[in-house]
């Protein structure tokens, strides 16, 4: 092995270019691959900027040739030579119409053959690359997206430093007061028995932070979820989070659309319209059965309930007698795509997700027509159906029945993105933002058979709906807004409480007692009594965001180093086993076993 003494690195290899022919530089990096061609041999090498062509010559520099004929892939080298044109450009790459003259040549490291090639969109088992993350961290595409995303932190820190922010650090290790998801739990060494919890947002720290007047906090916040994972879920994630005092919904939203203006134009060169466009919950659910739509496709849902409200099917009439409604899509230009075998495939999947079943109609190219319900309809109920469809030869439409109204909505916003998905409608490139407004404050849970918060329960609701908190729950809806990116949610918001007594009174509600309130934010409800601003604010997922800006299909390829399905990392494989001495000194004890 060679040392670099003597040597320093003068420039990355990816930024050379023809205007820097004759200089002297000196590069280092990682040997893509080497090509003997007798006398003459050639290298790629690469780093974080890209790849350049070194050029080694018998004749010249027979010690340097010599060294470079024994380079293999992933050696680590640094290269002092000239830039100097190619006599065989590649166009294909930023450099390819130079290379470097190589006249001093030092091996650095060596490196054993790969268990995968270094290739950008590599096809190797995703699970064999994460576990040697640091080889597939090697490909420039994971580099680029890794880089980028480096590039819009720097410029949310930029930005909102320009409007009055101050970062401010919120702790790491809180009390436990889960929001929804289950919380990471650490226990106490020097507190017996007691635990911390990592956070799921620095939400009630920024909320305190109002009350300490700083006015204007971000953080580029880790945070920590116990759940299930998703393409577009990690259990620890990066949050651009905010709060402002003194302000309105209407205040954070434009603040939130000028980060979105200069996030896509500085680092995307994308000019993103404003205002984004707003729709309150209820349209957007009604529109497109989803609180997160994506608007880049049309297919919107449409109501047949009256008109199918007498007529001989039972699965339609039975929906509507028992409070629900009866909703459908229309599939454009769909009739080769969703053959009867995919229909079957499509009844399956709403079955799934909770629907009876699915209702359809196939308008053949030739003016014929099938239906897995005609027969039961009359002519004129079938054409009123047709027209309230906008169905015309070659469509498909798609119908939910139920007596649950918000399962008809939900099933068909699901149906909508899998049928979106099936015909290859939805445009590549696009950008599409929404924002969601009046979102309900309480949101039912079939499983706990009680009203929880939709939000959290430091979200406001609306002054007009104060009167119906105890009454009537579901028409409440609060100050919250959501950030909607073709069909992902980016952003969630509210303007919050400051009132203690309505704080309390929201607490009641949500079924926590005098005592449990007190013992989970007391220290909260007793800020409040000593001069709390009016205050809200937002948190931007990063990740997603960064995963939506790049048109990356997972969170994996945004975050350096991710987790897998199982919430486990394959290269450290953690989670571990800890020693019993370990365990000792927690005051701990593992049980599991003892059950089997």
């Amino acid at each position: 092995m060679d040392s670099m003494a003597g040597m320093k690195r003068s420039t990355y290899c990816g930024v050379l270019r023809m205007n820097d022919i004759g200089k002297e530089v000196t590069v280092a990096g990682w040997v893509q691959r080497q090509r003997d061609l007798g006398s003459l041999i050639f290298v790629d090498l690469r780093d974080r900027a890209g790849i350049v062509q070194l050029a080694f010559d018998e004749k010249s520099e027979k010690e340097v040739f010599d060294k470079a004929f024994n380079l293999r892939s992933e050696y680590v080298v640094m290269a002092k030579g000239t830039v100097r044109e190619r006599s065989s450009k590649n166009m294909e790459i930023p450099t390819g119409e130079i290379e470097v003259e190589v006249w001093d040549l030092r091996l650095l490291s060596k490196s054993e053959t790969p268990p995968f090639e270094i290739l950008e969109d590599s096809q190797t088992s995703e699970l064999l690359r994460l576990k040697h993350r640091y080889l597939d961290l090697r490909r420039p595409d994971l580099q680029r997206n890794i880089i980028m995303r480096h590039r819009i932190a720097k410029i949310t820190r930029d930005y909102f430093d320009e409007n009055g922010f101050i970062e401010i650090e919120t702790p790491m290790l809180i009390k436990s007061t889960p929001e929804g998801a289950r919380d990471f739990l650490v226990p106490s060494r020097i507190h017996s028995g007691s635990f911390y919890a990592l956070p799921q947002s620095p939400q009630l720290y920024k909320q305190l932070s109002m009350v300490a007047g700083f006015d204007r906090y971000m953080q580029i916040a880790r945070c920590f979820r116990d759940e299930d994972l998703r393409a577009d879920r990690q259990p620890e994630f990066t949050q651009i989070d905010l709060e402002m005092s003194f302000v309105d919904m209407e205040d954070v939203i434009e603040l939130g659309e000028g980060y979105i203006k200069r996030v896509f134009s500085q680092a995307l060169c994308v000019d993103v319209p404003m205002p984004i466009p707003r729709l309150t919950y209820a349209q957007a659910m009604a529109r497109y059965g989803s609180d997160k739509p994506d608007t880049r496709y049309a297919m919107e849902l449409f109501d047949l309930s009256e008109i199918v409200r007498g007529s001989g099917f039972g699965v339609f009439t039975n929906a509507i007698e028992g409070g629900g409604s009866v909703r459908g899509i229309t599939a454009k230009g769909a009739v080769k795509a969703l053959t009867r075998k995919e229909l079957d495939k499509l009844t399956e999947m709403v079955r799934g997700i909770g629907a009876k079943g699915l209702a359809w109609i196939r308008l053949n190219e030739d003016g014929s027509l099938a239906s897995s319900f005609a027969k039961f309809m009359s002519e004129d109920e079938m054409k009123a159906l047709l027209t309230a469809a906008q169905a015309q030869k070659g469509d498909v439409v798609l119908i939910i029945a139920d007596s649950r109204n918000s399962l008809v909505l939900s099933v068909l916003g699901a149906l909508r993105a899998e049928v979106a998905q099936k015909l290859n409608i939805i445009p590549k490139g696009k950008f599409n933002f929404l924002w969601i407004t009046e979102i309900p404050f309480f949101d039912w849970d079939e499983d706990l058979q009680q009203f929880v918060a939709m939000h959290h329960p430091f979200t406001a609701p609306m002054d007009e709906c104060l009167d119906y908190l105890e009454t009537d729950k579901a028409r409440v809806r609060a100050k919250a807004y959501d950030l909607v990116l073709n069909g992902i949610e980016l952003s969630s918001g509210s303007i919050r409480i400051i009132n203690p007594n309505l704080q309390e009174r929201v607490f009641g509600l949500l079924g926590l007692s005098h005592e449990e309130a007190q013992r989970k934010f007391g220290f909260l409800i007793e800020a409040f009594k000593y001069g709390a601003p009016p205050h809200g604010g937002m948190g931007i997922g990063l990740d997603r965001l960064v995963m939506q800006m790049l048109g990356c299909e997972s969170l994996r390829e945004v975050v350096a180093y991710p987790k897998v399905q199982n919430a486990s990392e394959p290269m450290t494989e953690c989670p571990s086993e800890i020693d019993n001495e370990q365990l000792r000194e927690l005051g701990l004890e593992l049980i599991s076993n003892k059950n089997q």
